[in-house]
């Protein structure tokens, strides 16, 4: 079904820009022996996707592939798969067992958006399950005695961060909707990890000892990644058997266990910090929902690129990237040429200026999302790029809206964690997620096994800029603006891509990047989440250290962008669907594709 020539992939690559040819030079290889340390007892065809991805090199397959951020949960994902289980099945899997061995980027604690493609129904289907305020909350929440806004890591160390997690509820939807495996069966794999053991990876010994004076704040976080007082190191085998407990009681008994019952007041009493103790109750959590929203999608140059609506503000934005950048010739473009990223750096922050302005809850506030992809407004925005030089400023347009509203402007930026798992199964159907908690370890409240999320800080902490309303101010039950950009790219009504990327607020700039690389640049998917990142969202330039982008820094410069050379940690993890699959992992962590 998905079959290709060998010499025509290889004329396919000889083709390429310059840039797609070197992308494999990004970054060194993890040397064979920490693969060895990190991952011991992986199978023979993980361990070939871990050389394929060192290598530079696409894994391709006939029927199915997944493709997530550590082995261990695409291994999970890949029985699943292998035993008949479809797109929503193995996504059960690999965030149970993301949830404990990446447990500083998504878990039970968090939140998720899921884009699906039906291939029976030819049906795309977006679901919400970002984390939600507490019906006590209001807009104060983040504001101090004074009326200060709080300091960014006083409120995120705190139990006032937290969110009613919306990740478990979401795995229980997608199965109730799409899948067909025995639900008890689907988190097998995470709790004999969870009670057995499992290695301590380098990434995630790293993350600990970078964190550790914040994990130290509560002790069921410090006994558990800090254990006699020290960070976890590589090679460490950590065993989680309160993880393997709450998996249990969520495989017998449904997410119920989790939203109501002894695990619920845990969550609740957890989040009653001292310092900053947060409003978490267990009606919030007994009433949390996923949401059905409508996909935004955008055609570029025949291809269709759909993914999630507000609160997100990752397809809006994307969208609106993309449709600023169709006006230009790209593909006749040279990726490593400084007016090429002048062009992408500016489309991006204008994308942002409305995005700060106008992206929200649209549960809560009303947003202009047609009059913001709308063709002549972006071609109007597209105007102002037609320079030879950086835009000075940029500020929010003014899309069409029948609504008298106006918007204080919002710059907050997200943090980057998070994580993402893209699934193509043997029917056709494909699955692109993005999962999260927010910050590294997210608020460092450890419970039950798992990290609390400290997602509302993604809220504006103002409710009001020069006297206008803030759209993402705090709100009870509101759902904070995300950057989360989980993407499913269709031709002619088919999909040949699924895409996404933790990052914070560069997710969207790591996307749209990716996005244009392959359907640009002619890139498969491993060169182009290999390629290095230039990423302009608020105004200076955040370009990818010891990469062939810090070639461009004086170029960039002397357009009048300001610099910063920088480490630029994506988790892109993409499938490509034509004559046959082809997955793409990110070098920058852990994780692989695996297929067959």
């Amino acid at each position: 079904m998905y079959r290709i020539a060998s010499t025509a992939i290889l004329a396919l690559v000889s083709a390429l820009p310059v840039a797609a040819q070197q992308t494999s030079d990004i970054l060194a290889p993890e040397p064979e022996t920490q693969v060895m340390q990190d991952f011991p007892g992986l199978s023979n065809a993980a361990t070939a996707a871990l050389d394929a991805k060192r290598e530079g090199r696409p894994v391709e397959a006939d029927n199915w592939m997944v493709t997530a951020a550590h082995p261990l949960a695409v291994e999970a994902g890949a029985k699943v798969l292998r035993e008949g289980g479809n797109a929503a099945d193995a996504m059960v899997a690999v965030q149970a067992v993301l949830g404990l061995v990446e447990p500083q980027s998504s878990g039970l604690g968090g939140g998720a958006f899921l884009v699906w493609y039906d291939a029976q129904s030819g049906e795309l289907t977006t679901l919400d399950a970002r984390e939600t305020a507490p019906l006590a909350a209001d807009p104060r929440y983040f504001l101090d005695e004074e009326g200060e806004p709080l300091s960014f890591m006083t409120a995120v160390v705190s139990g006032r961060s937290v969110g009613t997690p919306g990740t478990p509820r979401l795995m229980e939807e997608a199965h109730r909707r799409w899948g067909r495996s025995n639900w008890r069966g689907l988190f097998t794999d995470a709790i004999e990890l969870a009670q057995d053991g499992f290695t301590v990876s380098t990434r995630m010994a790293e993350s600990v000892a970078a964190a550790a004076e914040s994990l130290g704040s509560f002790p069921a976080t410090a006994d558990y990644f800090l254990p006699g007082g020290a960070p976890l190191t590589a090679g460490d085998t950590l065993v989680n058997a309160d993880y393997a407990e709450t998996l249990r009681q969520i495989a017998a008994q449904g997410t119920a266990a989790f939203y109501t019952g002894e695990i619920a007041a845990d969550i609740v009493a957890a989040t009653r910090t001292d310092a900053l103790p947060g409003l978490l109750s267990m009606t919030d959590l007994a009433r949390y929902q996923v949401i059905e929203r409508p996909a935004i999608c955008y055609d570029y140059r025949g291809n269709a690129v759909c993914g999630m609506g507000p609160p997100s503000s990752g397809a809006v934005a994307i969208a609106q990237i993309l449709g600023k950048l169709e006006n230009f010739d790209l593909g006749a473009m040279d990726p490593q040429d400084a007016q090429t990223r002048r062009l992408m750096g500016d489309a991006t922050r204008l994308a942002f200026a409305d995005r700060g302005r106008y992206l929200a809850d649209s549960d809560f506030v009303p947003v202009p999302v047609e009059g913001l992809i709308d063709r002549d407004y972006l071609a109007r925005r597209a105007d102002l790029l037609r320079g030879d030089d950086a835009l000075p400023e940029v500020s929010a347009g003014s899309p069409e809206w029948d609504h008298a509203q106006i918007w204080g402007d919002d710059l907050r930026q997200e943090r980057p964690a998070t994580s993402h798992i893209s699934i193509v199964d043997s029917d056709g159907n494909v699955l692109s997620m993005t999962t999260t908690i927010e910050s590294g370890f997210g608020s460092r409240i450890f419970v039950r096994g798992f990290l609390l999320n400290n997602e509302l800080t993604d809220f504006s902490f103002r409710s009001h800029a020069d006297g206008w309303p803030i759209a993402n101010r705090v709100e009870p039950g509101k759902r904070p603006r995300s950057s989360m950009s989980p993407t499913i790219v269709l031709r002619d009504g088919v999909p040949v891509l699924a895409i996404g990327s933790p990052g914070g607020a560069t997710i969207i700039g790591f996307t749209a990047q990716t996005i244009i690389a392959h359907l640009d640049w002619g890139m498969n998917v491993q060169e182009a989440v290999m390629m290095p990142h230039l990423v302009n969202s608020f105004g200076t330039y955040q370009i990818e250290a010891d990469t062939w982008a810090e070639d461009l820094v004086d170029p960039l410069s002397d357009l009048g962008f300001q610099t910063n050379v920088t480490a630029l940690t994506s988790g892109l993890h993409a499938i490509s669907l034509g004559d046959r699959l082809q997955g793409g992992a990110d070098p920058r962590r852990e994780g692989i594709a695996l297929g067959e």
